[in-house]
């Protein structure tokens, strides 16, 4: 174990720099179409906790609207519209493009619900969407409502049904460290617990179909040779089993297209190198062989080219393979060492962070290492670039300096030009690591 600490400090401390160019991120003019979303329209006798979950089905549809900046403005607040007929050309003259309108009726112990989006250029119901709820969360009842409608609108996929993998300390304390992870709406809510290690959790990845999540371990335990270990969640079952135990490390791992094989880091072999492994086997091929260290893998959707962190040009930077050729290239030169390489969903390009100006940064770069981009700065030190899966938006981890004694680490959104959308997490502890699904 000793050996594989200095691995990992050599690994983080070379301090030569390069000079290179970085490409500002620029603004274009954007055409936005207005957004209006209304409150609940209650019809009849709505009682009790309905009147609250009717309230944050139509809060949570303007907010979902709200993380997509470069196609709409939506209106802040709430609209009170009447019950009767829609009036589009009063929409029209305030330049409305589209209201969104629900109707609530209790009926028993449900309610029953119908959502509408009105294209007002148009004078027109784009989606309209009838529904029985009966108490169930009423968060991802209205994600999946906004899903329906953004791509009736829009044409595309959108992020409202993803959801965020991610780990935190607040369990845990300076004594006795505990880090577990965790799963929460993309938009920070329903966050919900999925480990119980009492140990650390780091590098967690999930699969392409979303079904699971690959996560390594440190245990709490006195002991000289603590093994850093990789494990699997099945988030349809809620088990846990071990993949991989062998001597050192077992990190740094992602799931191969098809889910059939993973791409790993393990140092049984004296150095740090990447492998594929099979997971029904444990077949392992040896993909780096090198003098440094070769970690955290990344793969792009169709499985042709990986990214990884290597020390070769000694000190840390991000290199591609060709997964045919195994021929290996540098792609980046900034910093004085990079970390957390991860492709966009459609593998052009790759967001990893770089330690520059006494802090981490976020920075985007084509695959073949052309335009390179630094998407934050000024905004704490940030880590840990997750794409979502339309690739329009950056989850990533930012700590904040409270005082000498005191930092907190939350997870933000951005749109895939740098621009910060928000927190998502706050008062959870430290939160690191933001894996965010691939599954629509």
């Amino acid at each position: 174990m000793k050996k594989l600490i200095i691995l990992f400090l050599s690994l983080l401390c070379w301090n030569a720099f390069s000079q290179i160019n970085i490409v500002a991120v620029g603004e274009a003019e954007l055409e936005l179409s207005k957004v209006e979303v209304a409150k609940p329209i209650l019809q009849g006798g709505v009682s009790g906790s309905f009147i609250a979950d009717a309230s944050t089905i139509m809060d949570v549809i303007r907010n979902d609207f709200s993380f997509y900046m470069k196609k709409f403005s939506v209106k802040k607040e709430l609209s009170s519209i009447a019950e009767g007929g829609f009036n589009y050309s009063s929409f029209k003259t305030q330049g409305v493009s589209y209201v969104v309108r629900g109707f609530f009726r209790q009926s028993g112990n449900s309610l029953q619900v119908t959502l509408s989006v009105h294209d007002v250029a148009n004078t027109k119901v784009v989606s309209e969407e009838s529904y029985t709820y009966s108490g169930e969360n009423p968060r991802g009842f209205a994600h999946r409502f906004s899903d329906t409608a953004y791509k009736k609108i829009t044409g595309s996929d959108s992020i409202f049904n993803s959801k965020m993998i991610f780990v935190s300390d607040r369990h845990g304390n300076k004594q006795t460290p505990v880090k577990e992870l965790y799963m929460m709406d993309f938009d920070g809510g329903n966050k919900k617990r999925l480990t119980h290690h009492g140990g650390v959790v780091i590098s967690p990845a999930i699969s392409h179909d979303g079904t699971k999540v690959l996560y390594s371990l440190i245990k709490n335990e006195k002991s000289k040779h603590r093994n850093i270990n990789l494990r699997v969640y099945d988030l349809e079952t809620g088990r846990n089993s071990l993949v991989s135990s062998r001597n050192g490390l077992n990190s740094g791992a992602v799931f191969m297209p098809g889910g059939e094989s993973i791409l790993l880091t393990l140092s049984h072999v004296g150095n740090a190198e990447i492998f594929i492994m099979n997971l029904k086997t444990k077949a392992l091929k040896r993909l780096t062989n090198s003098y440094s260290p070769d970690v955290d893998p990344s793969i792009n959707e169709n499985g042709s080219i990986m990214t990884f962190l290597s020390g070769r040009a000694g000190k840390p930077m991000i290199y591609t393979m060709d997964m045919a050729t195994k021929a290996v290239k540098r792609i980046s030169f900034v910093g004085k060492f990079n970390a957390t390489p991860r492709f966009a969903p459609d593998g052009k390009t790759i967001a990893f962070s770089s330690w520059l100006d006494s802090r981490f940064d976020i920075f985007r770069i084509d695959s073949d290492g052309s335009n390179l981009a630094r998407l934050t700065k000024d905004f704490g030190s940030n880590e840990d670039p997750t794409y979502s899966n339309d690739g329009q938006f950056i989850a990533f981890s930012s700590q904040r300096v409270l005082s000498r004694t005191r930092a907190v680490q939350n997870i933000y959104i951005m749109d895939n030009d740098g621009e910060i959308i928000g927190a998502i997490t706050e008062n959870f502890g430290n939160c690191t690591t933001p894996r965010w699904t691939k599954s629509l």
